[in-house]
């Protein structure tokens, strides 16, 4: 049977509107459930879900299970008599058309403590139950994130890797001496994982009356200073001391002389293989067990990887290693099943990734910004799309459409656009964009907010290689009151991308 026809928007949550510095699993979130409801889209796009890391990044997380406190709504906590208004009242003085990070986290999490505090002060029976079979049905990671975050607060934030060696390296007796010195900052982590995922299940239960599917992202690296690798340090390819031995990055290319140089640590996948990919298989069972479709960054390497030296200071002399191959998705599609797998293959793509892909038969992904170089056979343009692709303006890596065309293109290139576009003078760049998508073969569309409001550079969420100013751009409530949705509801019926 022929897959459906769907489109759906990109829009972080921290992007949504509230009066509280950022945007969070509130009201908000659910007015823009209704508003993707209205206009018929079927698929809502998010970053990571997870707690930020460095630079505010949700790629850099310190667990790849845990969802991010800074989501956690403030509204149903006033409603609960955990928060008064005077609690909250440093919130409201943040800046609504912006997270401002550096104010915000250490505002929120006073609140969050305070909340807790009242929680274990005066919770009712029934939430304690509830929050004792939250605890005991996700220990197998919340455990460990609870203490590692308790531990990386005892040592002023320091990495793991500084700790005192015995809690560093997991010596198991005093792993359980730690459970019982920091009990009550194991609990205020756990307490906060609860009320993140009861609002979020609570969100995802409202969008799924409504038709409307979560469509998520699975960094395929994790930060080094994180519960997972700290838990979990066979796994990676670290020395005695648990340094990694080799980073993960991207070779040099045209755009990047040097390459890049993430610095995440490196899976050990002979060790990986030997227990049936267990950790993986758990993490794809907890993502798909919260989201409906799973993005997976940076799919290539799975194929093979660009192996860094760690002691290099650039990615230079990296070199290309084997990734785990078929015999990885092999087993995903036993354990979990492939239906909500997106295939991330953008960038340089050799056959061996192409044939990796196509052998699982997984979506890839198509973004019109790639398509302009006066080239008829660019892959990256409608008429060359496959079916089985998420089709984009562009991701959160990229410029704003409008963004892009204003300072991107070469004379030459604009030219080629403005025919195949058929952008006329008093056309906007945005809105021929989306319907040449929407027009397209590929079976799922996504759409960033900013560009069905035809935002420009400022509004762009991430620049990669600048470690500074990203992930900050949200949406006003005026914003969205005035995005045509007539317009954009009239372009999905019209190509056949309603629910049915």
């Amino acid at each position: 049977m022929p897959r459906s026809r769907t489109s759906g928007i990109l829009l972080h949550i921290t992007s949504l509107p509230s009066a509280y510095g950022i945007g969070d699993l509130g009201p908000a979130a659910y007015r823009f459930a209704d508003w993707l409801a209205h206009t018929r889209q079927q698929l809502w796009q998010l970053l990571p879900l997870g707690p930020v890391g460095k630079g505010a990044s949700p790629y850099t997380s310190p667990s790849t299970f845990a969802g991010n406190p800074l989501l956690i709504a403030i509204d149903p906590l006033l409603e609960q008599d955990l928060l008064t208004d005077d609690d909250v009242a440093p919130l409201r003085a943040l800046p609504q058309d912006h997270v401002a990070f550096d104010r915000l986290m250490p505002a929120k999490r006073a609140v969050l403590e305070t909340a807790f505090q009242r929680f274990e002060a005066a919770s009712g029976a029934s939430d304690r139950a509830a929050f004792r079979t939250f605890w005991t049905r996700n220990a197998d990671w919340l455990d460990d994130y609870a203490l590692f975050m308790a531990l990386r607060d005892a040592h002023d934030g320091a990495p793991w890797t500084d700790w005192d060696p015995a809690l560093a390296y997991r010596d198991p007796d005093a792993l359980d001496t730690a459970r019982e010195v920091y009990a009550s900052e194991r609990r205020m982590y756990a307490f906060w994982q609860f009320l993140f995922q009861r609002q979020w299940a609570a969100l995802r239960s409202y969008c799924h009356a409504r038709r409307i599917r979560f469509f998520g992202d699975v960094p395929i690296y994790v930060a080094h200073d994180s519960a997972d690798v700290w838990a979990h340090q066979r796994l990676f390819q670290l020395d005695s001391d648990g340094a990694p031995t080799a980073v993960a990055g991207v070779p040099p290319d045209y755009f990047s002389p040097k390459g890049q140089r993430w610095g995440n640590p490196l899976y050990r996948w002979d060790r990986m293989a030997h227990n049936g990919f267990a950790w993986w298989m758990r993490r794809f069972q907890h993502v798909l067990g919260r989201i409906d479709l799973a993005r997976v960054d940076h799919f290539r390497g799975f194929a093979s990887y660009w192996r860094i030296p760690a002691s290099a200071s650039t990615a230079i002399k990296g070199s290309w290693a084997d990734g785990p191959g078929a015999a990885f998705f092999r087993r995903l599609a036993d354990v979990v099943g492939l239906d909500g797998i997106v295939a991330e293959d953008l960038g340089t793509i050799t056959p061996d990734v192409t044939e990796l892909r196509d052998a699982f038969d997984l979506p890839g992904m198509a973004v019109l910004q790639f398509a302009f170089e006066n080239d008829p056979s660019n892959a990256y343009l409608p008429h060359n799309f496959r079916s089985n692709c998420v089709a984009y303006t562009g991701t959160h890596d990229n410029n704003t459409i409008c963004g892009w065309w204003a300072d991107e293109p070469s004379d030459e290139d604009r030219a080629f656009a403005r025919r195949y576009l058929e952008i006329g003078p008093n056309d906007a760049v945005h809105r021929r964009a989306i319907r040449a998508l929407m027009a397209s073969v590929a079976q799922r569309v996504v759409v960033p907010m900013q560009d069905v409001l035809g935002l420009g550079a400022a509004a762009r969420m991430n620049t990669p290689g600048e470690p500074e100013g990203n992930w900050t751009w949200r949406l006003t409530p005026d914003q969205l009151e005035a995005a045509d949705a007539a317009w954009l509801e009239e372009l999905t019926l019209t190509y056949g991308r309603a629910p049915v």
